[in-house]
């Protein structure tokens, strides 16, 4: 099973982050039971991470590219796209799905050197 993406506010609907692009969302993680585990908004500002590059689990790299700019999203990650057999104790034990309540506040692209000369 893959990842789950649930739009529950739209976004732009033309504003997609691809790979290497950085993103900055607010996020609140919960376990299957509903027990949060992790919240962007508790710490008070945005996760920030460019998308597609490992630097996040592989079910953010699969689903905040489905999402434009603005949206509000409900990501239900399976455990092979998220922590997998090992989890990470004690906050999200082995094989858990995890769910990501998830606004993408803003695509940020990487400036692309210029190969013309001035």
């Amino acid at each position: 099973m893959g990842i789950s993406v649930k739009s529950v506010f739209p976004g732009d609907g033309k504003t997609f982050p691809q790979k290497g692009d950085i993103v900055s969302i607010h996020y609140v993680a919960t376990l299957e039971d509903g027990t949060i585990f992790d919240s962007s908004y508790n710490r008070g500002k945005p996760f920030t991470v460019e998308i597609g590059t490992g630097q996040a689990i592989k079910g953010w790299d699969e689903g905040v590219p489905l999402l434009s700019q603005g949206e509000k999203a409900i990501l239900t990650t399976p455990p092979d796209l998220a922590y997998g057999e090992n989890g990470v104790p004690p906050l999200i034990p082995p094989n858990s799905t995890l769910t990501f309540e998830m606004e993408l506040l803003e695509i940020i692209r990487p400036r692309v050197a210029s190969s013309k000369s001035e």
